[in-house]
């Protein structure tokens, strides 16, 4: 129920709190049950690990349980170790987040003053200019070209009040990326007073050879942030837990807004074990490379056009009756995220399932396209 705009509190809110539009996740398992009276949900909605967690971090988190009661560890420090281990970077390199968003706040309430600028493409990731507004900036859209950001127009929209520049790297919600050339472009002509954030929660899922090796530019000092998270292929996304990678002047700075024990105990611990569980990791990459192969193959034949991606979710054209089709879809038990507040009504977002996942949203999204 929306709440009556004419209550005395709202003249207690500034006005760019009142104007922002809310992020609204894809619609949980649970919700679409009780509305719809569906006994089986598939969701395909929020870019979930098909396959789930790993049994390592299940395991994790049973051998912790015990321990809650305690206050985790305020600075990850292990897990800190752990990732830096991993990407070759020191552990004064990285800070750990309530998920990767969290760090996309703490960046914006540091960088953002009233004024400033935050550049990012249009559409991208919506969190991006919800903080930007919190933060009283002024945000800056480039529009995507054929899908992919567009670094061209990114340098030319450029100014004296540009803080930030965010980059979705696979862009959510097209999966496309930047290439190498392109970020080496950007990060070469960046003003001294600029921050890129490169947003990489999907890199793991990624292919294609040309994709850029941000780290290279952490260690030579450069201003840029990479973002990651354990939402995704790791299958954590239940337990908040994402991390960025900076040179170590920008990563103090963080730290200095970073709430106290901002990632619990039992993400902390899971985090830990899904990041050591390589053949989870790798399994997971396969079956996401086999399943959009089958699922191209299965829109081309429907005439339904699409976007070949680097993550592991589909955009998907599907025209003027999207509404209806999402509608359609949730009755049948199957969750996919429309795009309208990415400005793409006419197009849904779809996440790559199992084999069976996929199977059922072919056959029924073929009927309803019959009808």
């Amino acid at each position: 129920m929306e709440a009556k705009m004419d209550d005395p509190i709202y003249k207690m809110v500034p006005t760019h709190i009142l104007n922002i539009k809310p992020y609204v996740p894809g619609k949980p398992i649970e919700e679409v049950k009780r509305e719809l009276g569906v006994k089986k949900v598939i969701k395909l909605a929020s870019n979930e690990n098909a396959l789930g967690p790993s049994p390592r971090a299940i395991q994790a988190i049973k051998n912790y349980a015990s321990k809650i009661h305690l206050y985790p560890d305020g600075a990850a420090y292990y897990l800190r170790e752990d990732i830096a281990s991993y990407l070759g970077v020191d552990s004064d390199n990285i800070i750990v987040g309530n998920g990767s968003d969290e760090i996309v706040s703490i960046i914006t309430r540091i960088f953002i003053q009233k004024g400033d600028q935050a550049i990012m493409g249009d559409p991208s990731f919506l969190m991006y200019r919800i903080d930007t507004q919190l933060s009283r900036g002024e945000i800056v859209t480039v529009p995507l070209k054929d899908f992919g950001l567009d670094v061209s127009g990114i340098l030319n929209s450029l100014t004296d009040k540009t803080r930030l520049i965010f980059i979705s790297n696979p862009n959510n919600p097209t999966g496309t990326i930047l290439k190498s050339k392109e970020m080496q472009e950007l990060i070469q002509n960046l003003p001294p007073g600029t921050i890129v954030i490169s947003d990489e929660a999907y890199h793991e899922y990624v292919d294609d050879s040309e994709y850029p090796d941000t780290l290279t530019w952490v260690k030579e000092g450069k201003n840029i942030i990479v973002l990651r998270t354990f939402s995704k292929i790791y299958g954590l996304a239940g337990l908040r837990v994402g991390y960025a990678i900076a040179k170590k002047q920008i990563i103090s700075i963080l730290n200095k807004v970073r709430p106290p024990f901002n990632v619990n105990s039992l993400a902390q611990v899971a985090a830990r074990a899904a990041l050591k569980d390589r053949d989870h990791v790798i399994k997971s990459k396969n079956l996401i490379r086999r399943e959009k192969e089958f699922l191209y193959s299965c829109l081309k034949e429907l005439k339904v056009p699409f976007v070949p991606t680097q993550a592991n979710f589909i955009l998907i054209e599907t025209g003027e009756n999207t509404k209806e089709i999402i509608l359609a879809l949730l009755k049948k038990g199957i969750i996919v995220r429309g795009m309208e507040a990415y400005n793409l009504p006419n197009h849904i977002r779809l996440t790559v399932g199992t084999r069976e996942e996929n199977e059922t949203f072919i056959r029924e999204l073929q009927n309803i396209l019959q009808r």
